[in-house]
């Protein structure tokens, strides 16, 4: 029997496959391909397409030694046997498989006592996708809370002009003005008083970042906070504050226990963060939650059977597998408070060590250290002139590292820079291989008669 795979105007007849890789006769195998824009008319074996789609992926960058995503990209074995077990559990069917439901009750739970809050019993919260819907469903609770307030004119909300996209999205989506905060020279990202500023009667809050992807500063939420009391006082205006922890809401906690940004402010209403960022899960689930039940408006909270009682329900998606809340949780149980302290240091000591390093080479200023998120970025000295930020991050590729360069937003768009994240699994072993590779190009960067490409077809960051 010969199997035919990819007929029709679509499928390019090329040599070069092996015959006893395509497990067709040889004189098919040679011209096989894969379909493009429809299906082939037959099946074939799944060792083969197994390898031939595999073939394909191998032009993917290697995800290990992407330093531009913040997302997870090693996990133990054993994770990896838990998520396939789990994969085919639909998280939405929490009667029909109520103990991962469970184990979703219990991450809340867990991060409820991570963020202090000051009722863990009353706190609510669920499982998402990732941290963008999970900020899609506190700027909706934030805005169903205005709203009841009876006010005229079109809500808004606050944020930096660092906010993550999601954010924006948001706002188009829900039809709530986007007050963003520019920057303004060394200031990169929101202010107490620029917060306060660009906040009047129809703000239905203030988002805070823990962690600005631009270059993994900490907002200052305590003095945003404080900043609104004294707004409070002063008006009467009521205006909560929503944290966007995408990656610093697992971080602070272990390293910087003392800083206050989480529910010890009575202000802050509601956290999200990334479990697949440095939550150290595998793509595909964030957490939010809100300090109360008033917090969150009832009626966009539904109820499914759980385990002969009701469980609430408040998400944008529908279906999806089980395996990342199981995975999420399985990372709180294997590494405990210790753990996880110990996994995000090493983080932010290759973060500060590795700028330190850059920093001597000569042509890079830091705008960060490494000190806050284990995220650092970097730009070229105003006395460079033969390359820029764009150039190098080109040159790395060749060697297979994906290191972003990008502008900053408005106001700063003449600011170009490279960033680094630094996740669990890139050691100092990796990073020295990072600084040969970079001080092996910067002599033939620097005999360069100027930057060969224009920043706005070469940059390599997208939020």
């Amino acid at each position: 029997m010969v199997l035919h795979a990819g007929k029709g105007k679509d499928a390019t007849r090329r040599g070069g496959s092996n015959p006893m890789l395509a497990g067709t006769d040889p004189a098919y195998a040679a011209n096989l391909t894969l379909p493009h824009n429809h299906l082939g008319d037959d099946p074939l074996p799944p060792d083969t397409v197994l390898q031939l789609v595999r073939d394909e992926l191998l032009l993917d960058g290697n995800a290990r030694l992407n330093l531009a995503t913040f997302v997870t990209t090693w996990m133990e074995p054993q994770a990896h046997e838990l998520m396939a077990e789990c994969v085919a559990k639909n998280m939405i069917d929490k009667d029909e498989y109520p103990q991962t439901a469970e184990l979703e009750r219990r991450c809340v739970n867990i991060l409820a006592d991570l963020w202090h809050a000051p009722d863990p019993a009353a706190v609510i919260g669920c499982s998402t996708t990732g941290s963008s819907e999970a900020c899609m469903l506190a700027g909706m609770a934030l805005k169903r809370r205005w709203s009841k307030l009876g006010r005229p004119g079109r809500p808004n909300l606050v944020m930096g002009a660092n906010v993550q996209v999601c954010w924006e999205k948001f706002c188009e989506y829900w039809e709530v003005e986007p007050r963003l905060v520019p920057m303004e020279g060394d200031r990169f990202h929101l202010t107490a008083d620029e917060a306060v500023a660009h906040c009047d009667e129809n703000t239905i809050g203030v988002v805070a970042i823990l962690g600005s992807t631009f270059d993994g500063s900490y907002e200052p939420v305590a003095e945003i906070a404080a900043a609104l009391d004294a707004l409070q006082d002063r008006t009467g205006l009521d205006i909560p504050i929503h944290v966007d922890g995408a990656s610093g809401a697992m971080i602070a906690p272990f390293l910087d226990p003392d800083l206050e940004w989480d529910f010890r402010l009575p202000r802050v209403a509601s956290i999200n963060t990334s479990g697949h960022k440095y939550g150290l899960v595998y793509p595909g689930v964030g957490w939010v939650l809100w300090r109360d039940r008033a917090a969150l408006p009832s009626e966009l909270v539904f109820n499914v059977n759980y385990l002969g009682g009701n469980m609430p329900t408040f998400a944008l998606n529908f279906s999806r597998p089980g395996a990342e809340v199981a995975a999420q949780y399985y990372t709180f149980v294997r590494l405990g408070r210790e753990g996880f302290r110990a996994v995000q240091q090493a983080c932010r000591d290759v973060a500060t060590s590795l700028a330190e390093r850059i920093a001597s080479l000569g042509p890079f200023r830091l705008l960060t250290a490494g000190d806050q998120l284990p995220v650092f970025a970097f730009t070229t000295k105003p006395e460079i002139t033969a390359f820029d930020v764009f150039c190098v991050s080109r040159r790395l590729r060749e060697r297979g590292w994906l290191v972003p360069a990008y502008t900053f937003p408005e106001n700063r768009t003449d600011l170009a820079v490279l960033r680094i994240v630094c996740r669990n699994g890139f050691t100092h072993d990796l990073a020295d291989l990072l600084i040969q590779d970079l001080t092996r190009l910067l002599p033939e960067l620097e005999q360069q008669s100027g930057p060969l490409a224009k920043p706005e077809t070469s940059t390599a960051f997208h939020h």
